[in-house]
This record gives C-alpha cells, sequence and structure tokens, in this order.
C-alpha cells in the first residue's frame, strides 16, 4: 500500500487503498494475459520446428531414393 500524498501522518485513505487494489488487480490480469500470449509463441515456435524437423526427413528420403535410382 503507498502512503497518501500530504498525510504527514502516514494515515491511509480507504478510497486510495481500493483504488490501488483495483490497479494491481488490472496488473495481474495485464500479466496473465502477457503469460497466455508467451504461451502461444512458444506453441507457434515448437509447431514451426516440428515442421522443419518433418521437412528435413523429406529431404533425406528424396535424397536417398535419388541414390537408390
Amino acid at each position: 500500500m503507498k502512503r497518501v500524498r500530504g498525510d504527514k501522518e502516514g494515515k491511509i485513505n480507504k478510497n486510495e487503498i481500493k483504488w490501488n487494489d483495483r490497479e494491481n488487480e488490472k496488473d495481474r490480469e495485464k500479466e496473465k494475459e502477457r503469460e497466455k500470449e508467451k504461451e502461444r509463441d512458444n506453441e507457434k515456435d515448437r509447431e514451426k520446428e516440428k515442421e522443419r524437423e518433418k521437412e528435413k526427413v523429406r529431404e533425406k528420403e528424396k535424397e536417398r531414393e535419388k541414390e537408390k535410382e
């Protein structure tokens, strides 16, 4: 909790606490959304990597077939 400006005795205004709680909740929600977005990006990267690996395997198979001929 942050100290209310101009309050020299350090008393906390209840409205200020509510506002801070709302701001903190918004920050937590934004952080959760960022984490979800990172996870989606990581999943996309994994999918791309799998596709690259499959493509490499296909190319190797084609080379083997050419060598057999």
